[in-house]
Formats: C-alpha cells, sequence, structure tokens
C-alpha cells in the first residue's frame, strides 16, 4: 500500500470527525504487522438540523469527496455508529439510512464497515438498520490485527447484552494473548458520564474479556469530542463528531450541541492520526481547518 503523504494529511485535516490510523493499533508496541492506516469518521448524523451546524445538509457529501482526493487508499473506513439522525417516523429513519448509503458508496475505498449508535438502532432494536447495513456486531482481520465491531445501542439501555458477550468470548478464543486487538464501538465501555448516557451498563464484562488481550485498544464514537481513557493497559479512545461538537461530559446541566461558531465553523471537529513505528506507537491529534 503507498504510504498516506503531507498533502493528503492536509487534504483530511479539511474534515472533521475523520480517525487517521496507521500501523499497528494503538498501545501494540509488537513486530510484525505490515504497516496500513484505515479512517474512522463517526457521529455523521445524516438528517441533522438545527443551528449547531447550518452546513449539516452538505458535511457528508464534502466528506466523501475530500477523502476520495488523498492519492493512498486506506485499507478500509468504518463509521462508528449515529450515521442517521434519530426520527419516531419508521418511514422517514429508512429514508435516511438509504440517503446515508447512496453518499458513502460514492467513497473510492472499496471497504467501508459501519456499526449502529443509538440514534440508527434504539427505537427499533436496530431493525431497519439490519436491514440496510447487515449485522450489528461482527469481527474481521486485517493486516495482522483482529478487530471485532460490537453493538452497544441496539437496546434501548445501551447493554451488549448476555448473548453477544457469550459470541465475543467465542470469537477471541482464536486471537493469541500477544496478538494486536482492536474494539470497535459506538458508546464508552466504561463509565465516562452515566448521568448522560456516556456509559455501557454492562461495559465491565466486555473490558473483563479483553483484559488478557496485552494489545487490545478501543476506538468509539457518541461523544462528539476527543477524550482518552485507560482501564489497566486498555487504551480507549473517542473520535469527534463530523456534524457537532458536545461539551466535555458534566461540564454543563444538560447535554446539548455547543453552538455554531461562524468565525470558527469546525471548532470541535476533528482527526486523529495512529502511526506505529517498530516498537511504539503515536497519536497525534490535529483540528480541523477551512478547506
Amino acid at each position: 500500500m503507498r504510504e498516506i503523504n503531507r498533502r493528503d494529511l492536509l487534504k483530511l485535516a479539511s474534515v472533521g470527525g475523520v480517525v487517521l490510523s496507521t500501523g499497528l493499533p494503538a498501545m501494540a508496541r509488537v513486530r510484525g504487522p505490515a504497516p496500513f492506516y484505515f479512517l474512522q469518521l463517526s457521529d455523521t448524523h445524516w438528517g441533522y438540523t438545527g443551528a449547531s451546524n447550518p452546513e449539516a445538509a452538505s458535511t457528508l457529501e464534502k466528506t466523501v469527496a475530500t477523502v476520495n482526493s488523498v492519492e493512498a487508499e486506506p485499507a478500509f473506513i468504518v463509521f462508528t455508529g449515529d450515521l442517521t439522525h434519530t426520527t419516531d417516523d419508521a418511514a422517514v429513519r429508512n429514508r435516511r439510512m438509504a440517503e446515508f448509503k447512496a453518499i458513502v458508496a460514492k467513497l473510492r475505498t472499496r471497504t467501508v464497515r459501519f456499526l449502529p449508535g443509538e440514534h440508527d438502532a434504539s427505537l427499533d432494536a436496530g431493525a431497519a438498520y439490519r436491514d440496510h447495513f447487515g449485522a450489528t456486531h461482527y469481527s474481521f482481520d486485517h493486516g495482522g490485527v483482529h478487530f471485532v465491531a460490537l453493538d452497544n445501542v441496539s437496546d434501548p439501555k445501551g447493554t451488549v447484552g448476555d448473548a453477544q458477550i457469550d459470541w465475543l468470548r467465542r470469537d477471541l478464543r482464536a486471537v493469541k494473548h500477544d496478538a494486536p486487538l482492536i474494539i470497535l464501538a459506538h458508546r464508552p465501555l466504561f463509565d465516562l458520564f452515566p448521568a448522560w448516557e456516556w456509559a455501557t451498563p454492562d461495559g465491565a464484562k466486555v473490558v473483563d474479556l479483553l483484559l488478557p488481550y496485552k494489545h487490545a485498544t478501543v476506538f468509539y464514537g457518541h461523544i462528539h469530542q476527543e477524550h482518552h481513557h485507560q482501564t489497566e493497559h486498555i487504551a480507549h479512545h473517542a473520535a469527534r463528531s463530523l456534524i457537532f461538537p458536545l461539551p466535555p461530559p458534566g461540564s454543563q446541566p444538560k447535554r446539548a450541541p455547543l453552538p455554531w461558531d461562524a468565525l470558527h465553523p469546525f471548532n470541535g471537529l476533528g482527526y486523529r492520526r495512529i502511526g506505529s513505528g517498530a516498537e511504539d506507537v503515536t497519536l497525534i491529534e490535529r483540528p480541523v481547518v477551512a478547506a
């Protein structure tokens, strides 16, 4: 795979909510797998209209165009939930998912993966999501790294559930304890701020299953901001949203989108570059700049 260059990084820097991951996963201090990078886009909320992003109708298409303009094609792209904005109308929900799917189908990258957010799945237990995108949880391997996509949103209470935890236990049996492991989820798997539903009630059971793996890393969305947390040796990294930022946990009485700043329209949106050397990794947070 062709290495991404500075010009391409600057192109990606004009897109909000993009996480750029290169090489081995964060904290995977091992030799072996060939370097690669993937993009994580999170919380696109297709169908949102409101003062927090007056450009919401065009943000996703601009993102697709920007990603397609980068010469070095990512290994894959993953959308970590809240693909669409919530609606009680099942017909509107299905229409938004179809529209979202049609837009991201224009991505040049051959492999695009999805997982649901509560805006997509909590009102119908993931039925519409499955019709449009398939399974709400699954695993795959790439470049010597095992990836697991979890569903902690189809249950309105935000749990993973015993059945899925049993599935995860079986899935991980084939993974060596010193192998790189990446978990993708929408909600945080730890209690970041339960009062704002920034938690997974049975997330500790998932983390317990991950603890034997020396190089496990979790990437998630949901909170619309950069955040880093450590559970023993397991690193958890939140992605910024593509559509609007949310305030730091507990910093105001209610969880509400931060106001749009016309002078700094991309304030609070950004992407992360994760790079690895032979024995170490680097995480570099980059602010979004106007294109």
